[in-house]
């Protein structure tokens, strides 16, 4: 007898960053995934949650719209709000902020981290080079952490995230090990432009506070050259620029938020880490600033912790140009 495979499910991916499913929802059927990715302004006005509900973390953002972490937080915790005893909710373990919302779980809970879950609970994890599950009780191998091609911890951990969503959702880890083998990132996020000048120049326009460029600037041992700025969303830069003057070489700031990055960094003390700052009135300048100064070895990294809206339409056509004029350099 000949053995047919089951037919594909059909999935949608969409939400805030990607197609509005809005425009697809005639197309679609019952039994259909959809994985979408939800902002906080959309959760506030939401009124049912997904049957997999994911939190991967809660840093500073969006306060100019919500003025206090505290509503930024109820916000995001709203995707669990309407869950039902059936229902998944996935949290990071290791971001206080996200493992917070564990009191809130009105179903299951799947959660993901570096380390092993603690006994009783289930969750992704790292161990001995390969990716795991642990179901409460015992580990069971997914595949091996080499076949991740994207740098940094934070992209691990979004793998690991993602591989507990798809086990909440009873994918197969054959699906998850092909969904992660040979991925090699989305456009706008660590996106590897080119080379030269004998350095390697990323775009990670898609970082649009400061936690996410401070993500960014860990996920390089190289020699980095900055490009940081945009406008700025009342946030703390406090600890990105602790960080930069630990880990960049070169700093160049553009747009708005330039003069208020540059007071949160301070006056560099005598006998500190050297490093140089620069300001630019745009990201083309910067561009053209990082090219005069970068030597064989370095990354420049375009990694802003800002938004976009002082010079574009949006991070996309931040990043966007960002490519076209890196790519014009002679």
């Amino acid at each position: 007898a000949t053995r047919h495979s089951p037919p594909a499910i059909r999935h949608w991916i969409g939400g805030n960053i990607g197609n509005p499913l809005i425009a697809s929802i005639d197309e679609m059927s019952a039994g259909d995934i959809a994985v979408m990715e939800l902002s906080s302004f959309q959760l506030e006005i939401m009124t049912r949650s997904p049957q997999v509900a994911a939190v991967l973390n809660v840093t500073p953002n969006h306060l100019d719209r919500h003025l206090t972490m505290e509503a930024y937080t109820a916000a995001k915790a709203r995707i669990l709000d309407y869950q039902a005893e059936s229902d998944v909710a996935v949290l990071g373990r290791s971001d206080p902020g996200a493992w917070e919302l564990a009191g809130s779980v009105r179903g299951g809970l799947v959660s993901f981290g570096l380390g092993c879950p603690p006994a009783g609970q289930s969750g992704t994890f790292l161990r001995d080079g390969m990716i795991a599950f642990w179901d409460g009780q015992s580990a069971e191998d997914l595949f091996p952490r080499e076949i991740v091609r994207l740098r940094g911890e934070h992209n691990l951990l979004n793998v690991l995230a993602a591989c507990a969503i798809a086990h909440a959702a009873d994918l197969s880890v054959e699906a998850m090990r092909a969904g992660v083998e040979g991925f090699e990132g989305v456009e706008h996020r660590l996106e590897f432009v080119r080379s030269w000048g004998g350095a390697d120049w990323y775009n990670d326009s898609i970082a649009t506070a400061p936690e996410r460029a401070m993500a960014a600037i860990c996920s390089f041992d190289e020699s980095l050259v900055l490009l940081a700025g945009g406008r700025d969303k009342d946030l703390p830069w406090d600890d990105f620029t602790d960080l930069v003057r630990q880990r960049v070489d070169h700093l160049i700031l553009f747009g708005e938020a330039s003069d208020i990055v540059g007071r949160a960094l301070g006056k560099i003390p005598n006998g500190s880490r050297h490093f140089s700052v620069s300001r630019c009135d745009g990201l083309e300048d910067a561009v053209l600033a990082a090219a005069q100064i970068v030597e064989p070895g370095d990354v420049v990294l375009l990694s802003p912790g800002g938004t976009s809206f002082d010079e574009f339409r949006d991070f996309a056509e931040r990043g966007e140009w960002f490519r076209v004029w890196v790519n014009n350099l002679p």
